[in-house]
């Protein structure tokens, strides 16, 4: 049932005076100035004790690595969890290539299983180190991505094996209810494409705990073929909402409504019909009733749409891309939707840089809380320009996120220049975590352990996960 005009503009006048302080997040800062830690970065010296910088806001300046890898605050440490080339699979691979998102789980006796993304495009001889071909866990053998399942011990110990192999571009994905791993592929390619003997551009399930869950891989056709990035459940309704990183044109937010009767639950997703269920595109409206044709048009923290959802034609877009099968004014699109994760009853998107879309109003990222039960979406975040990439202190292209169990949200960086993890407290104020000292390359899979104790991130290239301890804190609210 459409959102009407009158709904939507009571909705949203009793949305927009509560939601700048509501939730996890609230709404944040969009500055680049006010995107810089309020004390002054560090690029000397070597990582050393805490040195008790009081309950401000983050954890004080970072400080550089002697390694050479991940500049820290005083405090803070890290340890290399996997590295792709040097450590090795229970099978005796190196460690796959380009990690990406990941997610963490509870095991026994303290134990942490994280579900690691691979983002492998292409023909696996293009790849040093592709996912391995695990005998009854491939897709398509001609494929160099796919997932792997990395055992933490409590007492720093590691173990390593393939969870599905033969997948292509595993990008985002996201946790289910159920302890599974739901893995995207941010590649569309049809079978007799770059050496594809399969299609391509669905979402896979993976199971941590269970070997012979994962046997025989079998794509969940239902939330659609296309690029796929993060995918989050809602646990009350049953919806998926899935993110599409795609352009020319831009791609869509979609819900996946299930069929009648279903429940979701350990092996369920592999039971649904090709055509279960209805997947939709998102369309936006403003208070005004006028549609918005792209998010990256708010300019403003607290911007509140109406969201309709538009049944997709041919979720398997055996003829046309599914974001090319809507005319104009039938959907909204946003540039580069990223990360996901549900929250406070919604689900937090990311819908990354937007300059040449939106000139007037150019921006480097955006944060927006979609609210099922009132069917709105509101701009939380919105990062300025960052006008000087290559120096430390404003951040910029938002990727993979994370609710943090201290308060706010834990944002990997995917922008130009220097790589950061940061995080955006409450009330907009924003403070470094981490700095990549290593190279240029993108932070993604950033994720805590169950017992918050540990933040586990990954650098993508050349693959390298690390597990951060330190003396972490709720953030103040304001």
């Amino acid at each position: 049932m459409p959102l009407n005009r009158r709904e939507f503009t009571k909705q949203s006048a009793v949305a927009g005076a509560g939601l700048a302080l509501t939730g996890v997040v609230g709404a944040l800062a969009t500055a680049p100035e006010a995107l810089a830690s309020d004390e002054p970065q560090a690029y000397g010296g070597g990582r050393g004790h805490h040195h008790g910088h009081g309950h401000g806001l983050g954890y004080g300046p970072l400080l550089a690595d002697p390694e050479g890898m991940l500049a820290l605050p005083a405090g803070f440490s890290y340890r290399v969890v996997t590295h792709s080339g040097v450590t090795r699979l229970e099978s005796g691979e190196f460690t796959p290539s380009n990690h990406d998102g990941t997610a963490a789980f509870a095991g026994p006796r303290g134990t942490t299983y994280l579900v690691n993304n691979h983002e492998l495009k292409g023909p696996r001889s293009q790849w040093d180190h592709p996912v391995p071909l695990t005998e009854g866990l491939v897709y398509d053998p001609a494929a160099a991505g796919g997932c792997t399942v990395v055992e933490v011990h409590r007492d720093g110990t590691v173990a390593e094996w393939v969870g599905i192999a033969g997948t292509s571009t595993n990008c985002a994905g996201g946790r289910t209810d159920w302890g599974t791993w739901l893995t995207g592929e941010e590649n569309a390619d049809r079978a007799g494409v770059n050496g594809m003997t399969k299609d391509h551009g669905y979402v896979f399930e993976v199971d941590p705990r269970d070997h012979r869950a994962n046997r025989d891989p079998k794509p969940v056709k239902a939330f659609g073929r296309y690029e796929h990035e993060a995918v989050v459940i809602d646990p009350e309704r049953g919806h998926a909402y899935l993110t599409e990183d795609a352009s020319g044109p831009n791609g869509l937010l979609f819900r996946w409504v299930p069929p009648k009767g279903f429940r979701h639950g350990r092996g369920r997703l592999r039971t649904l019909a090709d055509d279960a269920g209805v997947l939709q595109a998102f369309k936006c409206v403003d208070s005004g009733g006028r549609f918005v044709d792209d998010l990256s048009r708010a300019t403003r923290i607290g911007t509140v749409y109406g969201v309709d959802w538009v049944d997709v034609p041919d979720r398997d877009a055996r003829t046309t891309p599914v974001r090319k099968q809507f005319a104009a004014g039938q959907v909204t699109r946003a540039r580069k939707l990223e990360g996901m994760w549900w929250a406070d009853g919604g689900a937090y998107v990311v819908s990354s840089y937007a300059r040449a879309e939106s000139p007037g109003a150019a921006h480097d990222g955006q944060v927006w809380f979609y609210e099922p039960k009132r069917r709105t979406l509101t701009l939380k975040v919105l990062l300025g320009v960052n006008a000087n990439p290559d120096e430390d202190g404003a951040y910029d292209g938002p990727d993979n996120i994370t609710v943090s169990p201290y308060g706010g949200l834990v944002i990997a960086e995917d922008g130009e220049g220097v790589q950061h993890l940061f995080g955006a407290t409450d009330s907009g104020r924003t403070y470094p975590i981490a700095r990549n000292d290593l190279n240029d390359s993108e932070f993604t899979g950033v994720v805590f352990s169950p017992d918050g104790d540990t933040l586990f991130a990954n650098i993508q290239d050349p693959g390298i996960m690390v597990a951060i301890t330190g003396p972490w804190r709720r953030q103040p609210r304001r």
